[in-house]
């Protein structure tokens, strides 16, 4: 038990970046291209047309700055908390497009939307499904022990 206390701040640390850069990463991506992020949320199909081209340009921002705010160790709690929610958001959002079989590129790191296929790409649903929970799990982590190195929270 004392050595997981004695590497939690860098396991703490470990995951603030991991999940903020995915986020980042993920944010940046979209950034540049609002109008493919808004195709990526349409395809979904599970929010009216004016909200899913709200959110697909609005998302990439909050991304990079729940990203920012983890990789720099601010609000840590807080912002781990909504990466978390964040990624089951997605992985509701992934699972009702696969039980539903709606064929779909997630548009997770860049442009997305519907796919040309009447096949469902399972694996990539499979996967997608499997990292969100993932960083999901990290999220909590980073819920339960905010504290870690080189974070600017004191």
């Amino acid at each position: 038990m004392k050595a997981a206390v004695k590497y939690q701040p860098w396991i703490t640390l470990l995951f603030r970046l991991i999940l903020g850069g995915v986020l980042l990463v993920a944010g940046a991506l979209k950034v540049s291209d609002p109008y493919s992020s808004a195709t990526s949320v349409r395809a979904y199909q599970i929010l009216p047309i004016d909200l899913a081209n709200l959110l697909g340009f609005t998302l990439p921002f909050i991304e990079i700055a729940i990203g920012i705010f983890l990789v720099a160790g601010v609000w840590v709690r807080a912002m781990a908390a909504a990466g978390a929610i964040l990624m089951l958001a997605f992985i509701i959002a992934i699972g009702q497009a696969w039980a539903r079989g709606i064929s779909l590129d997630c548009g997770c790191f860049g442009k997305g939307g519907l796919l040309d296929t009447e096949e469902l790409p399972t694996l990539s649903y499979t996967l997608e499904i499997l990292r969100d929970i993932a960083l999901a799990a990290i999220g909590i982590y980073l819920y339960r022990f905010p504290r870690g190195k080189l974070g600017l929270d004191k």
